[in-house]
């Protein structure tokens, strides 16, 4: 199949048949999720967006949750997920009183797979037309890997009108290669052979990339087979076409700019054991270039502690937004 195929097979059935092959990761899910819905699931805005997703400009469907009131956290995921690698921290917040919002980017999970619009340009505008389309303000805005750049760079692109604060957790910024500007960063073979990888044999590599991405290689490391299978049904949602060009907007993208425009009190978290981006050229540059920025250094912490660590992160993230 030719990627530009891709953009003509309904969500819904890619969901379907996804679902149909994760079957015991879909029934680990649903009671929790049934257990939490009655409770917290209504929202102020459900009915302006029955199906939840909005229509960008360019036509791409963006779909989205949307759980509980309160004051709004915005969550932005990393590659190649979707919406679903925050349910840690939304079942969390949501509970704490926190109306929670959480997209596929395009190209990702249930959202559409247009051949346009892969560039970190487009992420950051599509993010922009959620927080118009559902009215919010004095947000606060989350991101994690590439949805760390896809904060800073909706912020240097539309500002913080709708925004009070920011964390960025183990993010991308300022920038992933390494460039003359960026003598600290990572080769760019490193993601050429990412995108080879997505090319040849996505469905394996992310069964392998789990497995850093969690920190389950480390010695005496407790290894969830739950966590890979949804990290993988998580990646396998999403088109193959945008994935593969989503690499080069984390990688390359210079964010240095974006990150000079936040204006706003920032939590920057990141753990020191971070094996997919390394924290020395991400979080300890991007503290000193934000100006109010809190760095938080977690001990041991992989990539994904959002998931791992979700206790240790969730009470940061509570912390910072009741300060």
């Amino acid at each position: 199949m030719r990627p530009a195929d891709l953009d003509a097979v309904p969500s819904a059935r890619r969901r379907d048949m996804l679902l149909a092959g994760a079957t015991a990761v879909a029934a680990a899910a649903l009671p929790a999720a049934a257990a939490a819905a009655p409770k917290h699931a209504a929202s102020a805005h459900q009915g302006t967006h029955p199906m939840n997703t909005i229509t960008t400009q360019d036509g791409t469907q963006i779909y989205f949750k949307d759980w509980g009131s309160g004051r709004p956290v915005v969550f932005s995921h990393g590659w190649p997920l979707c919406a679903d690698a925050w349910d840690p921290q939304m079942l969390f917040l949501v509970q704490h009183g926190y109306r929670v919002i959480a997209h596929d980017r395009r190209g990702h999970g249930r959202s559409s797979q247009p051949s346009q619009g892969n560039d970190m340009d487009t992420y950051a505008d599509d993010l922009a037309a959620l927080m118009n389309a559902l009215d919010l303000r004095e947000a606060t805005l989350v991101g994690h890997s590439t949805g760390g750049g896809e904060v800073a760079h909706y912020i240097g692109r539309h500002g913080t009108k709708r925004v009070s604060k920011a964390v960025l957790i183990g993010a991308v910024p300022p920038q992933m290669v390494k460039s003359p500007t960026n003598p600290g960063g990572l080769p760019m073979d490193v993601f050429d052979g990412i995108r080879k990888n997505v090319a040849e044999n996505r469905s394996q590599f992310y069964k392998d990339l789990a497995v850093p991405f969690f920190g389950f290689n480390r010695p005496n490391a407790k290894v969830s087979q739950g966590t890979i299978d949804a990290f993988w049904a998580q990646g396998m949602m999403g088109g193959a076409h945008g994935q593969y060009l989503c690499v080069k907007e984390f990688s390359e993208v210079d964010y240095t700019e974006d990150l000079k425009k936040i204006d706003v009190p920032t939590l920057i978290l990141h753990g020191d054991d971070d094996q997919i981006v390394p924290i020395d050229d991400s979080a300890r540059l991007s503290a000193k270039i934000v100006k109010h920025a809190q760095l938080k250094i977690i001990p041991g912490g992989a990539h994904g502690m959002c998931v791992v660590d979700a206790a240790r992160i969730n009470a940061e993230l509570l912390a910072f937004l009741k300060a």
